[in-house]
């Protein structure tokens, strides 16, 4: 994650400096069952929040520095007057003030600090969820997310394809009666967004295929096909509108399932991310 903890969570347990000035209403101790209270003011990212919040995890870090420079002190001889006269917590500007010097789990925005903000509150996301769609853009290039589900709305999901859609269109025997035809997905680009309690499951013959649908309306808006244990064969008339191009549909015969299989050089490989 981007910025998943907060200047209370890095050094919990770490006494302040004898002369440390408090900053508001934090203690100079943390114990560590004591949840600390939320550092999440205005961007949900340690060292971006504000500058006060900054100085206070500087100041934490460099008081855990010098605390474990200390303890290295006990342990090893002479290593006591090689760190005597140092100061903690990172260099200082021209005007006083100390440098950023971020924790193992920080991200420091930097300049980006505004435009992260805006977009958090553009967008009505929390820090997760921004960083999430961050991921999914850089990760899914060249891909789109579809969202679609049920009739009745008990299943949705979201499911990152491309814009023009491959589909298969079987000929076995339940295929034919459900007019099953789907595009095929890693699992990693498919989510379940809801309605995992209102899904029941049919099987037959191997009982390889997973045909799943919804217990309130009978929709199968996607399984786990047969072909492809490793993916989701996605309904592309259960999708909702805006973000499909175009399909291109190709017959599959199913009534030969082996052959067919044997013959096909691209579809198991369409469930590999």
């Amino acid at each position: 994650m981007l910025c998943g903890s907060s200047p209370h969570d890095i050094h919990r347990g770490e006494r302040a400096h004898p002369g440390a000035r408090p900053h508001g209403a934090v203690r100079a101790f943390w114990p560590p069952a004591a949840a600390a209270p939320s550092a999440e003011p205005f961007l949900g990212c340690p060292l971006a929040a504000s500058p006060q919040l900054g100085l206070m995890g500087r100041a934490a870090a460099g008081r855990a520095r010098r605390s474990r420079r200390g303890s290295a002190a006990t342990a090893s001889p002479g290593a006591g007057s090689r760190g005597r006269g140092k100061k903690a917590g990172g260099s200082r500007t021209e005007s006083g003030e100390q440098k950023a010097v971020p924790g193992p789990d920080a991200f420091d925005l930097g300049a980006q600090s505004g435009r992260w903000a805006a977009f958090r509150e553009r967008h009505r996301l929390s820090c997760e969820e921004a960083a999430r769609l961050l991921l999914d853009a850089f990760e899914y290039r060249g891909l789109v997310k579809h969202t679609g589900g049920c009739h009745c709305g008990a299943i949705r999901f979201e499911v990152w394809a491309s814009a023009d859609l491959h589909v298969f269109n079987c000929n076995c025997s339940i295929c034919t009666k459900k007019q099953n035809r789907h595009f095929i997905v890693p699992a990693s680009r498919f989510k379940l967004l809801k309605g995992a309690d209102n899904l029941t499951t049919y099987t037959f013959n191997t009982h390889r295929a997973q045909h799943t649908f919804c217990k309130t309306c009978g929709v199968q808006s996607f399984y786990t096909p047969r072909s492809n244990p490793d993916g989701y064969g996605i309904a592309p008339h259960c999708l909702d509108e805006g973000t499909v191009h175009s399909i291109v549909t190709e017959d599959i015969n199913g009534k030969e399932w082996e052959k067919a299989m044997k013959e096909h050089k691209t579809i198991r490989d369409m469930s590999k991310p």
